[in-house]
């Protein structure tokens, strides 16, 4: 009985500083946005505490519902290519050696090491008119194209910025995989392209499945990239929550597009879980 409660008090003392972070910054904030949705704005902004379910009507305004689904299509685009350019990449550094895998792990996560607007801001520099990528296009004469401010900005700069999060979950699944399983498939006959549709790609599902929902779910929320590389012309979910509550200071409806914003990601999560459990 001594050991056992020796136990459960390390175990409390452990956990007692990242529970009470959850709680203090994360879960009492959530509890207080989602009553902000049941009120109303007041005149000059803030919230005035009187009961309304228009904020959730408002929900169905064509406006808002064009911008989510731009974001949904945004987001989905973004991860495609993620995946597209992260499984080989994955794939890769998984058949090096060690010694190599460690130096190509530090290469794809090196970009996390610098600060996040500062990468923006080099896109911004790279994609503008007098940039880098149209002076070199000048020297074959193809230039100057207009590369900044639209959706093609906004994705490249969302899959250079969330390619390791795809990455690494999938190379964390390929490299569990037993190479004999591959040296089976291609000694019974099957070309390597079948060995990795019906053999490699089913097992490392998983890992596709988290990458894809670690790419999408930032995608999704983010307001700096669309806001930087999209200029004025494209407008995504998190810029119009950001604007809600710091410009048009209606607190009680930029709480209600967070809390819709929210349930579409936990129903992912959700897609998410079952599909890994039935792989």
């Amino acid at each position: 009985m001594s050991r056992s409660r020796g136990r459960r008090l390390g175990a409390f003392v452990f956990l007692s500083p990242g529970l009470t972070y959850l709680l203090v910054l994360l879960l009492v904030p959530l509890a207080l946005m989602m009553s902000y949705t049941v009120f109303q704005r007041g005149r000059f902004g803030g919230v005035v505490y009187e009961f309304t379910m228009e904020n959730f009507a408002r929900l169905a305004d064509p406006l808002y519902v064009g911008v989510v689904v731009e974001s949904l299509k945004i987001a989905a685009v973004t991860t495609v290519i993620a995946l597209l350019v992260g499984y080989p990449t994955a794939y890769l550094i998984a058949q090096l050696p060690r010694k190599w895998k460690t130096i190509a792990l530090v290469a794809v996560v090196l970009p996390f090491w610098t600060n996040f607007i500062i990468r923006v801001y080099a896109w911004v520099i790279l994609l503008s008119g007098p940039g880098l990528i149209n002076s070199g296009l000048k020297v074959f004469g193809l230039g100057p194209l207009d590369l900044l401010y639209n959706e093609g900005a906004i994705v490249a700069g969302l899959v250079y910025s969330y390619l390791p999060l795809m990455v690494l979950p999938l190379f964390a699944a390929i490299e569990k995989l037993d190479p004999q399983l591959r040296e089976a498939s291609a000694n019974l006959g099957a070309a390597p392209l079948t060995t990795f549709r019906k053999v490699t790609l089913p097992l490392s599902l998983p890992g596709v499945m988290t990458g894809c929902l670690f790419v999408f779910v930032p995608s999704f929320g983010n307001f700096v990239i669309p806001e930087l590389l999209g200029g004025s012309k494209s407008i995504m979910v998190g810029n119009l929550i950001r604007q809600q509550f710091l410009s048009a200071r209606d607190w009680p409806f930029g709480s209600t597009l967070a809390l819709a914003v929210i349930a579409v990601l936990i129903v992912l999560v959700v897609v998410q879980a079952w599909v890994a459990r039935r792989a």
